[in-house]
């Protein structure tokens, strides 16, 4: 993340706490070095950020900062709040945590009006939905996905017919129905989707010969000449 993000992260974190956080902490939820916290601390310190405490002790947030709200329209405020509710009900676990720690970062920072619009939204997501249990964890797919490896999986299609493939890892998707893991099939020699529950296992491989940022833009392209 950018300095400038890093910093608000920091004010946030640090923002209603009523006992001291200690520089691990810190460091811990905003996954940068100890090292790195002090700097940003002296540094806000120095910009009047009203932070009390030291090294080795902790640091707490004194009152009287307030941070500028964030100045979403009211549709915009709509389109947030939606989202992050259906991703609440759709999500996995990690999502759905994420979602939650969102929503708390928005609400924080947003007018008293817009606070109380996300208390009474006008909109609402359809019916949580009830997935298929996945043998993989969405989260070790995310992993993959993020650290661009092939994948030796083993599925199980709705004919109960197994086979496996060599995949290259690209989006999760979800849908209404169930989770897919979008990829690049070595097989096919083509883009494949694959529900996620059907994955009876998967073993990471070596690292796939291309960049996923390219993968993606050619699976878009890919879908958009279907929809057409």
């Amino acid at each position: 993340m950018s300095r400038s993000t890093r910093l608000l992260r920091l004010l946030q974190v640090m923002r209603g706490r009523r006992q001291p956080v200690t520089a691990a902490r810190l460091a811990e939820v905003l996954e940068v070095s100890e090292r790195t916290i002090y700097r940003d601390v002296a540094d806000l310190i120095g910009q009047g950020a009203p932070i009390d405490g030291e090294a080795g002790v902790g640091y707490i947030l004194r009152p009287g900062l307030f941070l500028p709200p964030l100045m979403l329209s009211e549709d915009e405020v709509e389109a947030v709040m939606l989202g992050l509710r259906y991703v609440d009900q759709r999500g996995d676990d990690v999502l759905q945590a994420a979602a939650s720690v969102a929503l708390t970062k928005i609400g924080a920072v947003l007018s008293p009006q817009a606070q109380a619009q996300m208390t009474n939204p006008l909109s609402l997501p359809g019916p949580p939905r009830t997935f298929p249990q996945n043998a993989t964890s969405l989260d070790e797919l995310r992993t993959a996905i993020r650290d661009q490896v092939r994948l030796d999986i083993r599925y199980r299609d709705e004919q109960e017919r197994r086979t496996e493939r060599i995949v290259w890892p690209i989006q999760l998707g979800f849908m209404d129905q169930a989770r897919v893991l979008c990829t690049w099939c070595e097989l096919r020699q083509g883009f494949r989707t694959f529900r996620t529950d059907r994955i009876v296992a998967m073993t990471r491989l070596d690292r796939y010969p291309t960049q996923r940022t390219d993968l993606v833009r050619r699976l878009r392209a890919h879908l958009d000449s279907l929809a057409n």
